[in-house]
Parts: C-alpha cells; structure tokens; sequence
C-alpha cells in the first residue's frame, strides 16, 4: 500500500537475516570479524570471477559497442547515479567505529579507510563497466538485480544464479559492518551524555555494548521489514552525506597539527584562491542548468529549488574561504556531498527531516541538558 506517497511492503527475509546479523554483532567484534573477512572474500572472488569473464564476453563478441557514447546522460546524469548508489561506498567510513578495537588507530584507521576506498571504487567501476558493456545500458531502468539480469540475458543462468546468491552475501556483510558500527557511535554519544547511560553499557560476557546493538536492530529491523528498499538506500545515502557534510565543515576549524612520524595527519592545501576559481568553473558549465532553474522557480520544483540553495551555500562557503583561508579538501568535501544530496529524490528528503527533527527533539529534551559540555563552566 501508499501512505503519503510511501510505499509499504512486507520483507520477512530481510528482517530475519537483520535479526540474525543483531545476534552476531552482538556476540562480539572477533566473531564478527571473521563472519565478515569470510564474506567479504567471497564477494572478490565472484567480482573477480564476473571481471574475467565479462571482459572476455564484450571483446569477444563485439559488444564494446554498448559503451557509446560513454556518457549519454551526460555528468548530470551520473551525478544523479552517485547519489543513488552512494551507500555502497560508505564502509569505508564504519572502521572508524572500531577504533576502541585497533592496536594502532592513529595509523592502522586512516591506512584502512583509503585502501578500502581505493579497492571498492575500482571494483565498482569494473564491474559497472562490465554490465554496461555486456549489454545496453536502456535496459536496466527497471532491473532490480543488474548483475545476475546480465548473465541470465546472455543464457548463462548459473552464473546469474551464483551471483544472485553472492548478491544476498555481500549485502549481508554490508549490513554486518554497519550493525558493529552504529552501537559504538550511539556508546560514545552516550559517553557524552548525549544519550541515555545505557546506551553506553558495555556487556560483561561478550564485550560489546549490548543495550545499543540490541536497539540499533530494532530500528534498522522494523524499517526494512515495511518500507522499499529503494526508500531506504536513498535515505542510507542521503543521512551518510549530511553526517559527511558536518565532518567536514567541523575539520575545518581543527587547529593545525604537528606532524608526527607513523602517525596520519590532516593536509592543509590553502583554498584561498582555488575554491572561488573551481566554484567559477562549475557555474561555467553548469550555466544552462542554473537558467532552467530560476525559470522554473515559479513551478516550486523541489530538485531546481534545492539546486538554487546549493548554489548560494557554494557562493557563500567560496567567501569565507577567501576570507579565512579554509583548506581546499574539507571544503571541497562539503560542497560535493551537499551537491550530491541535493539530486535524492523529495520523498527521501521528507523522511529525512522528520528524522532530523526526531533526532533533534532527543537533543534538545535530554542532551542538551545531560551532555558534558553543557557541565563545562562559562
């Protein structure tokens, strides 16, 4: 059924694989560890396995032609892609969760956040090469699972089997990563005082802090047991960016640091005049775009609308750039991750909001009040 343009399903596999994925991070990091290097490796093989034989395939039979032209919708529709499947690149960012459990974070958490991005965006752009080239791209606007859609098409349908089961594992260990890391994230709120002490309590048997990762199942359970699961990769990504937008912009008031040997520092790169040209460029190309939205300002479309506030947001970040001589990677983070929000689709937003002003009521009726630095004089 739709309520207020939501639609509601019911996923009963996908809530029992939750609770299960619950019940392993809640047993503890070493189990949870291995139950994720042993998905984690199958998911390279059959990625490699599909690289191999997919390559093979296109310039075999002279399918190579699927990849003109490269861009057809152009940068704007593959700005519009990344905001869609940007949750498949966010992991990267749950091994800072972990650090509690690292023998060396300051240098062992940085050196695993790149290379893990690294890995995954060449794996990704391999494979949707591979998709592409396999078979036209028209093709799969409405196709849930492009990959074993692919390999059923050019009658392989074992490979599409094996692929379609490699799917559930790998968006298993992706959901493995992320139920280990929300309850350390709400454990150091709680820490903070930001939330209830008992997020923060540690179990004695297993180690883990047990009241947050039984809640963090429950909230991720009930959602995807009721709602599309396009709704909820979108609101993945969309909540991802905005918490990526506020590191970031908090990077940018860091003090400088003292570089230390063996361990990561942040790079200053002055932003001074770089911002202001690189944000004069994009309005260069993005000239029409910024026309089509102020005539159709009248019409209230949301996308122009949200487009026409980022622009302004950029103009402004671009001065006090300028001013203040931010450095140029945080910026440039806040301004990729605020533009790739802006292209989620409205009703993702709306939920998205009502979050926020949930999330915002727990802060103002309990953390404001209970939060160490509400205890700190003056």
């Amino acid at each position: 059924p739709l309520i207020g343009g939501i639609r509601f399903i019911i996923n009963l596999p996908a809530f029992i694989i939750v609770m299960l994925i619950t019940a392993l991070a809640y047993i503890g990091i070493n189990e949870s560890r291995k139950s994720a290097n042993f998905m984690v490796g199958l998911k390279l093989v059959v990625l490699l396995f599909i690289a191999l034989i997919g390559f093979w395939l296109i310039f075999s039979t002279g399918s190579e032609g699927n990849w003109k032209p490269f861009l057809p919708e152009g940068m704007s529709g593959v700005m519009q892609s990344v905001s869609s499947v940007f949750f498949a690149y966010i992991g990267f960012d749950a091994i800072s969760t972990t650090a509690e459990e690292c023998r060396n974070p300051q240098r062992d958490l940085p050196r695993g956040m790149m290379y893990s991005l690294l890995i995954c965006t060449v794996i990704y752009v391999v494979t949707a090469l591979v998709i592409t080239g396999l078979v036209n791209y028209k093709e799969f606007e409405f196709v849930a699972d492009p990959l074993a859609y692919v390999f059923d098409k050019i009658n392989m349908r074992k490979i599409g089997f094996i692929i379609s089961v490699s799917a559930v594992v790998a968006s298993t260990s992706v959901l493995l990563v992320f139920q280990i890391g929300q309850p350390r994230i709400w454990m150091s709120m709680s820490r903070d005082g930001l939330l209830p002490p008992a997020f923060g309590r540690i179990s004695r048997r297993f180690k883990t802090p047990g009241f947050a990762t039984i809640v963090t199942g429950f909230f991720v359970g009930i959602p995807v047991l009721v709602v599309d699961d396009k709704l909820m990769t979108d609101l993945t990504s969309i909540g991802t960016l905005f918490a990526f937008v506020l590191v970031c912009g908090g990077v940018l008031y860091l003090p400088k640091l003292i570089r230390v040997p063996g361990k990561f520092s942040i790079p200053y790169l002055n932003g001074k005049y770089m911002i202001p040209f690189l944000l004069a460029v994009f309005v260069f190309f993005a000239r029409h775009r910024i026309g089509n939205a102020l005539s159709d300002l009248n019409a209230e479309s949301y996308q122009e609308i949200l487009f026409l506030l980022f622009l302004v947001s950029a103009i402004i970040i671009a001065i006090l750039t300028f001013t203040r001589n931010y450095s140029v990677i945080p910026v440039l983070g806040v301004l990729f991750c605020l533009y790739l929000m802006i292209e989620i689709p409205a009703k993702s937003w709306m939920v998205f909001f009502g979050w926020m002003g949930t999330g915002l009521a727990i802060y103002l009726i309990y953390g404001r009040r209970k939060s160490k630095l509400a205890k700190i004089p003056g």
